[in-house]
């Protein structure tokens, strides 16, 4: 016999209702029939229970009805306990979406509310296990169930949730309950969920947030304050706005305490301003000032609305302070300047007249620049064709007096061609300045006896030069031509006779002035002026000075190019001119020439001694027949060999050729698509050991920028003598063989040591033993490195102690701290020449022997305690030269002067 099965507990409410019945009807004895029909009536009441359970529940509680629920661990529905049906059946039926998880693995049965959550995903997750059928919130769902089967309640509000719905995930807001459900044992048997959807709540808030941020920013952006009032003007409750405002703390600002920050005078007109408000209903406007935080008093604009109860009486007030300080500030402003538009307006067209004044000069004095730069170009070639052939005619009528003073003659109106010339570019600012750092003051001292000779000694002279005067970077030989020029006219203007004043000073233009006068940056100058006692110049006179070919002189005493090239030149150097002149009270004319840091150089004149020529070849390239023919002519007469170009394009075919050339001499203006520089940079690629010289009688801006010659470019300037040219061709060429000697004495390998001391140089062993030199100290001085690197190399080879120096202020700083036996110097230095260098040598060590290196022998000519090594010079001479110089030194020791 099997065993008795176990009562459905689901069973026993029915079952003791139905017997209860039975024994109120039947008496006791009858108890077995009673039990017997009981248990029939509830066999029936089971079948007619299990097809209405659960009681509706709409659309999830059909679903629950035809589930096949026997597959699941909760088994058929007609047997679920008590407690579960009837927990379904409050979940069915509840209008809030609930879940409820049970059984082992969380079933989960949900209601109408909570499918509409999960959308598309039911009808799948009704009797599906929570972990798999909910996986992206079971990370969230695993701890609050272990806690719920604890027994323990769980809420959570506003928690954020993604459910995959739809194919897309999206996003919700929730307020989750939890509440675990026990069965009749005690235990729990699962955990329901109440779920509240607040997402849109949630997007409300925060719409309504965002809202109020951008409120608040727009209350910030335009300055302004919100409030709010009673109906009879009280303020309550925090209000923070005003509170930032004025400072006022909350007990201050409430009621009426806000009208303290109020300005007086502005309170009574406040208060009528508002009682009408009030009395009309209508928006209240108005401007008053208070009185802020910092205690500055701030003009606001008021603007506040009434807000009214059903019986349209007034609840409260809202209001608007909008601080509009800086517009009342402003539209003062504007009505002063309203009130004096039409002196403004006088003032404007005055202005823009001058604009226009200045424009126009501008465009006229570039419009002038430009044709007087191609006059100069076209001048200067004629006057080159005429001044070479006057000298080639000086040579074959030497020793004809009557022809020699018509030949000089005639060479002295090139001379002052050339000089109209200078000052047509120097006015242009087209003329090519080679600037270098000077102190005016020495050559204003050097230029003394010369003015007083132009001057004539009616004119008294007077320098006044302040302390400490500072260097300036300009060409030395335009700062004495324009000194000169403003000493003439000065002289002009008193007729002859009267005092001339040159001041040099210091002086700084500050920003104030650079905004007054145009072209003028602020900063350092070094000041010339020159002041005469002369007649002075009306304002119109003055406007007009430094226009070309302008003069107050009578015809035939002036080219009206003085000042014009005077301002030219000062303008191109970055300074500025500024004349002061009053009739009857003389005249001053100031440059302001800009402030040099570095040191000053010494320029060193070239053009000494007698002229020697060469055997090198020379390719001239000039576009201009007659000049070419005259340049071939001399550079011929000087022993060179030449070779002819018209323009850049043929002259670099000769160039490709292959036939040697030493230097390249070639004018800046040339027609064609090829230019002057371009076949220079060409010539040096093809013949790496080519010097380069450029002549022109105006340069455009080929190789001049800024005014200013280009760096390492040498220029010879139309017209020149014959004397110049031969020196300038010396000292070009002296320097590029000896750059050349350098770059290939670099490229060499390391020579092996010699197998005996003749092997010491080139040449006969005799010869050799005779320079082989003695350990001493040269000091050599060269500002070109890579010449001073490879001389240094050759002396120190040869055994000798080298200490190098790239300006003569470097090699002074030696003499005085060392013994030196020989001083083998350049000539032209960065700073002092190579002559003085050696004349303060001697003085600081008697007895040095001292060695010029040059590529114009005849410049040191007047020196014969020295010996000259002609550039380019090689390690035997450089080296027997050492040892004559030594030689013919006395060798006796003398102290070091320091």
């Amino acid at each position: 016999m099997s065993a008795p099965t176990k009562p459905n507990t689901a069973w026993t409410a029915e079952l003791e209702t139905l017997l209860d019945a039975w024994l109120k009807e039947r008496p006791a004895a009858e108890a077995q029939a009673a039990l017997t029909e009981a248990l029939r009536g509830l066999q029936q009441a089971e079948l007619r229970t299990g097809q209405l359970w659960p009681h509706g529940g709409g659309e999830c509680g059909e679903l629950i009805r035809n589930l096949d629920w026997s597959a699941t661990p909760l088994g058929p529905a007609e047997r679920w306990s008590l407690e579960l049906r009837a927990t379904v059946q409050n979940i069915l039926n509840s209008p809030v979406a609930k879940v409820l998880m049970w059984g082992p693995d969380h079933r989960l049965i949900y209601n109408d509310a909570y499918r509409d959550i999960v959308a598309d995903r039911h009808p799948e997750l009704m009797g599906a296990p929570t972990a798999t059928a909910l996986p992206e919130v079971w990370d969230w769902n695993r701890p609050i169930l272990e806690a719920g089967y604890r027994g323990e309640l769980v809420s959570h509000c506003d928690v954020p949730m993604v459910l995959d719905l739809r194919g897309s995930r999206r996003g919700f807001v929730f307020d989750l309950h939890y509440t675990p459900v026990y069965d009749a044992c005690g235990e729990v048997g699962g955990v329901m969920c109440t779920v509240i959807d607040q997402t849109e709540r949630v997007a409300m808030e925060r719409r309504l947030a965002a809202s109020n941020r951008r409120f608040r920013t727009a209350m910030n952006a335009v300055h302004g304050v919100l409030w709010t009032n009673s109906a009879e003007g009280r303020m309550l409750g925090e209000q923070p706005g005003w509170a930032a405002l004025t400072g006022q703390a909350f007990e201050e600002y409430q009621d009426f305490g806000w009208a303290e920050a109020v300005h007086p005078d502005d309170q009574e007109t406040s208060v009528k301003a508002w009682n009408e408000a009030v009395a009309a209903k209508s928006m209240f406007i108005h401007e008053h000032r208070v009185r802020d935080r910092a205690g500055a008093w701030r003009i606001f604009a008021i603007r506040a609305l009434p807000i009214l109860d059903e019986t349209g009486e007034i609840e409260e007030w809202v209001g608007v302070h909008t601080d509009i300080t800086h517009r009342r500030a402003a539209e003062r402003a504007l009505r002063q300047l309203n009130e004096s538009l039409e002196a403004r307006v006088i003032s404007e067209i005055e202005e823009r007249r001058k604009a226009e004044a200045r424009l126009l000069r501008a465009q006229k004095l570039e419009t002038v620049g430009k044709l007087t730069g191609g006059v100069a170009h076209d001048f200067n070639n004629l006057l080159q064709v005429v001044s070479g052939n006057l000298q080639l005619l000086a040579k074959d009528v030497a020793g004809i007096e009557r022809a020699e003073k018509r030949v000089a003659s005639a060479m002295a109106g090139v001379s002052r061609g050339a000089r109209l010339a200078a000052q047509l570019l120097a006015f242009g600012r087209r003329q090519a300045l080679e600037p270098k750092v000077v102190n005016i003051s020495r050559r204003v001292q050097e230029m003394d006896d010369m003015m007083r000779r132009a001057l004539g000694e009616t004119v008294q002279i007077e320098t006044v030069v302040g302390g400490g005067l500072w260097n300036t970077f300009i060409d030395p030989n335009q700062i004495e031509n324009a000194l000169l020029n403003l000493a003439v006219n000065a002289r002009d203007a008193m007729n002859g006779e009267g005092k001339l004043t040159i001041e040099l000073s210091n002086a700084h233009l500050d920003d104030d002035y650079a905004r007054q006068h145009e072209e003028v940056t602020a900063g350092q100058y070094v000041m010339l002026a020159v002041t005469d006692t002369g007649s002075g110049m009306a304002p119109e006179i003055v406007d007009k000075v430094f226009e070309p070919f302008f003069s107050t002189k009578s015809e035939g005493k002036g080219s009206g190019l003085g000042l014009s090239m005077v301002y030219g030149f000062v303008k191109q150097s970055g300074g500025h001119i500024k004349i002061y002149s009053e009739v009857g009270h003389g005249t001053t004319i100031r440059l302001y020439l800009p402030r040099s840091m570095e040191n000053e150089d010494v320029v060193v004149d070239l053009a000494a001694g007698p002229v020697a020529g060469g055997t090198e070849t020379v390719l001239v390239v000039e576009d201009d027949e007659e000049v070419r023919a005259t340049v071939i002519e001399m550079l011929s007469d000087l022993g060179y060999r030449v070779l002819k170009a018209s323009d850049a394009g043929s002259a670099l075919n000769v160039i490709e050729s292959g036939i040697p050339i030493d230097l390249l001499f070639t004018d800046v203006v040339m027609p064609g698509e090829l230019k002057s520089p371009e076949l220079a940079r060409k010539a040096r690629a093809r013949l790496p050991g080519i010097a380069v010289l450029f002549t022109s009688g105006y340069t455009e801006n080929s190789i001049v920028h800024g005014g200013k010659l280009d760096a390492g470019v040498e220029l010879l300037s139309k017209p020149y003598t014959r004397e110049t040219l031969a020196r300038k061709i010396r000292h070009v060429l002296g320097n590029e063989k000896q750059r050349g000697q350098a770059s290939a004495m670099q490229a060499q390998p390391p020579n092996p040591e010699p197998e005996s001391e003749t092997e010491l140089l080139p040449g006969p062993a005799i010869e050799r033993a005779a320079v082989q030199p003695k350990p001493a100290t040269v000091l050599l001085v060269e500002d070109d490195a890579l010449i001073r690197m490879n001389t240094s190399d050759m002396l120190q080879g040869a055994g000798y102690v080298v200490i190098e120096a790239a300006s003569a202020e470097e090699a002074l700083a030696t003499l005085r701290t060392m013994r030196v036996d020989t001083l083998l110097t350049d000539i032209k230095l960065p700073g002092f020449s190579g002559g003085e260098l050696a004349t303060q040598a001697r003085e600081l060590q008697p007895g040095i022997a001292v060695i010029y290196a040059s590529g114009d022998a005849s410049s040191v000519a007047g020196d014969t305690q020295a010996q000259v090594l002609t550039k380019p010079y090689g390690e035997a001479q450089l080296l027997k030269m050492l040892e004559e110089a030594r030689a013919a030194t006395a060798p006796a020791a003398v102290p070091l002067i320091r």
